[in-house]
């Protein structure tokens, strides 16, 4: 996932504050006032832990946890603010964590699998002493996420995927059914580090991207939240998409919610019937319309009404069906 977009107004010359350590204050700050609180948890727990998962939990103990996980771009705040409010007057406990190489979470450890992942947050849910959740993934998170679900079915009740398209395969790069070509390309797209390149992907992942994107503020997000782990990032994706097929994805038994933004251009609609296909019947595919990839930053209401819907449905009927909204 990209980031916000930015300003659509401004000097091109060198920002003198620094708009997007701003704008990250500000997200943290609406985390704390919803009533969560930043908490960094080592793995294995111990005086040399080799992986550090930081996130942000309920002050009290969460009695309906909801675990959100996010895709690539900045660190989690940035992409779950609009949600926290609606989903606590609905009765949830959110549970944000940043994965492994975004915002505070780091390894020591070589493995870049969407395992690896889900193993590291489900452990760090073990520490903080949640055994059961249910599971909201975007993107890169809804990757992790399905995963995690099929690892741990004892731990995941429901899952929400939002414009995951955990059912590519990479012979679908070179059929064309991607504005990228190859897994490069891809990490080349995901991973920006020049301004013109956070243009393309904010072009491609929003409907009514902003028209002027000043290089100033793109430059300042790149050094402010982009500018970490870039290659462990990059590594992620190829260890994401090389040699993926669909014949080895397994079947999620848990009831699954698929929202899409209809005219999403990184992960095309395709994929959301693909996955509604695979998971036979279990599942109940969303399209928003008017909007792309950043449909829960660009739907933030449609998008937060189906997840509460869903979730509080009876499991009997979270599932199965085609709806558009």
């Amino acid at each position: 996932m990209p980031p916000p977009p930015p300003p659509a107004a401004g000097s091109r010359g060198r920002c003198v504050l620094s708009f997007a350590a701003a704008r990250d204050r500000c997200f943290s700050r609406r985390f704390l006032r919803a009533g969560l609180r930043p908490l960094a948890v080592p793995l294995p727990a111990g005086p040399d832990p080799t992986t550090t998962v930081h996130m942000w939990v309920p002050s009290r103990p969460p009695r309906n946890p909801l675990l959100l996980l996010h895709g690539f771009g900045a660190s989690a705040t940035w992409q779950w603010a609009p949600y926290l409010r609606p989903l606590i007057a609905a009765g949830f406990d959110p549970i944000v964590p940043d994965l492994v190489f975004f915002g505070a979470s780091c390894t020591s450890l070589p493995d870049r699998s969407d395992a690896f992942q889900a193993s590291t947050i489900k452990a760090a849910m073990d520490a903080i002493g949640v055994a059961r959740f249910g599971l909201v993934g975007v993107s890169y998170g809804g990757f992790v996420g399905y995963r995690m679900a099929a690892m741990f079915p004892e731990a995941v009740e429901r899952v929400a995927m939002i414009c995951a398209g955990v059912c590519l395969e990479e012979k679908d790069l070179a059929e064309g059914l991607f504005p990228v070509a190859g897994v490069g390309e891809a990490a080349a797209l995901l991973v920006p580090r020049r301004p013109e390149e956070v243009r393309r992907l904010v072009r491609l992942t929003f409907v009514r991207p902003p028209l002027i994107m000043p290089s100033c503020f793109l430059w300042d997000y790149i050094k402010v939240m982009a500018s970490a782990h870039i290659q462990e990032k990059a590594e992620l994706l190829y260890a994401l998409i090389s040699g993926r097929q669909l014949s080895t994805l397994p079947k999620l038994t848990q009831p699954t919610l698929i929202i899409w933004g209809e005219q999403d251009q990184v992960f095309p609609m395709e994929l959301a019937h693909r996955l509604n296909r695979h998971l036979e019947g279990n599942s109940r595919l969303v399209v928003i319309k008017n909007a792309g990839h950043a449909v829960n930053l660009e739907k933030p209401k449609e998008v937060c009404k189906n997840i509460i819907e869903f979730f509080k449905e009876p499991v009997a009927e979270a599932a199965n069906g085609v709806d558009k909204v």
